[in-house]
């Protein structure tokens, strides 16, 4: 007896519906897929080129697909997540967030051959995504009566406007490519900003956790003025860029930023349970976040080194050890688990930071062993980082048990 095409499609039916009960089961693995698949293409397979981009330069939409593409999704599945818990009200779920996906998806699809021909269709549904999550934060914002979610307006405003502007000019790259590039790489300055604020909330749960597993005492409290210090400065280095602003006086104000990120790793000095790799992690978050944009700040100052270098510790480093840290702990707090890292895990960020390394240290300070980065090792080390992750946690995700294991 065959089997009918109801029949056929349930177990796919059933999956989207595990996937779609909250933000992080979905966009988690979206964006681990899409930051390990994508840069690999882009290396390997393309050349460094794409196949439909003619005007288009290729390194543009490599930033624009690593910046909007991974860590757009990991934002999704963050927010999605993170606020229903913050403001204690009903999650998005089904098909809302099968909707989002689905327009992130296109945008993906296009970025992912460079299709200029398709460029509207890709600006229209990034553009839609982002302003759907901005509507969702003030609509939870007005109901709830609360301020806590202003930040992530802010932010994510900013990010919406910074797209905006890069894909005019994908869309007049003719007569504006200097423009679509300035505006990607503020974008991914951007996401600093809200690593900053998101690295203020996850932080003191998870160093008390580590502190106090029983979770009945709060032994680490930060001080107040310096929690949201790198995102404030992070602020005012964007408005520098997007003013236009003479390279020293950004330098500056890089240099500013990054000290700020770097004085978030002192917080990670909790004694002997530093070496706790989920304190590590974060740490590390802020060390390349901080280091990257002061190396950005002192190339623009004159110091031989180029400013690509920064770039990426800042948003490679940064960003991706950042997301990565974030994909690990909720994807353990939400399904259940204790909080700790396996070996895999250990190692998916061990990859990722070799693989930053390598990519940067050619940039700031080459030397005859390694005169320039080994970009086929770096993109596979990157992709086996999130393919490892996505390898532990994949039966935490899917599993049906695992719906209601909210201990976040």
């Amino acid at each position: 007896m065959t089997m009918t095409w109801p029949a056929k499609l349930a177990p796919v039916s059933r999956a989207l519906d595990i996937l779609s009960d909250e933000g992080f089961r979905l966009f988690f693995p979206l964006a681990a897929i899409h930051g390990a698949l994508w840069p690999l293409l882009w290396v390997v397979a393309f050349g460094f080129e794409l196949p439909f981009a003619k005007e288009i330069p290729p390194g543009v939409w490599h930033v624009h697909e690593m910046t909007i593409g991974t860590f757009g999704a990991a934002l999704v599945g963050f927010i999605t997540t993170a606020v229903p818990e913050w403001t204690d009200t009903e999650r998005l779920r089904g098909r809302v967030l099968l909707v989002l996906a689905a327009l992130w998806g296109v945008a993906r699809l296009i970025g992912l051959v460079g299709g200029e021909a398709l460029g509207i269709l890709g600006a229209v549904c990034e553009l839609l995504w982002i302003a759907a999550l901005i509507a969702y934060l003030v609509r939870v914002s007005f109901l709830k009566r609360t301020t806590r979610l202003v930040g992530f307006i802010f932010w994510i405003s900013a990010l919406f406007i910074a797209e905006a502007v890069t894909r005019y000019g994908f869309l007049t790259i003719e007569t504006h490519a200097e423009l679509a590039g300035h505006a990607a790489h503020i974008a991914g300055f951007i996401f600093l900003g809200i690593l900053g604020i998101a690295l203020a909330r996850i932080t003191v749960p998870v160093t008390n956790l580590v502190l106090d597993p029983s979770e009945q005492t709060s032994p680490f409290r930060p001080h107040p003025g310096r929690m949201n210090l790198a995102p404030a400065l992070v602020a005012v280095l964007v408005a520098g860029e997007a003013l236009g602003l003479s390279e020293p006086t950004t330098g500056y104000l890089f240099i500013a930023a990054g000290a700020a990120f770097m004085d978030r790793v002192a917080e990670a000095f909790i004694g002997k349970k530093i070496v706790r790799a989920e304190i590590l992690a974060l740490a590390g978050t802020s060390t390349f976040a901080g280091l990257g944009l002061m190396l950005i700040g002192t190339a623009q100052l004159g110091w031989p080194a180029t400013r690509l270098g920064g770039l990426h510790l800042a948003l490679m480093g940064g960003l991706g050890l950042g997301i990565l840290s974030v994909f690990a702990i909720a994807g353990l707090r939400h399904t259940g688990q204790a909080l700790g890292f396996v070996r895999q895990t250990r190692a998916a960020m061990l990859l990722l930071a070799a693989a930053v390394l390598l990519r940067a240290v050619p940039e700031i300070w080459p030397t005859d062993l390694l005169p320039v980065a080994p970009y086929a090792l770096v993109a596979v080390l990157w992709a086996a980082a999130f393919l490892l992750w996505l390898k532990v946690y994949w039966p935490f995700f899917r599993n049906p048990r695992t719906f209601e294991q909210d201990g976040c």
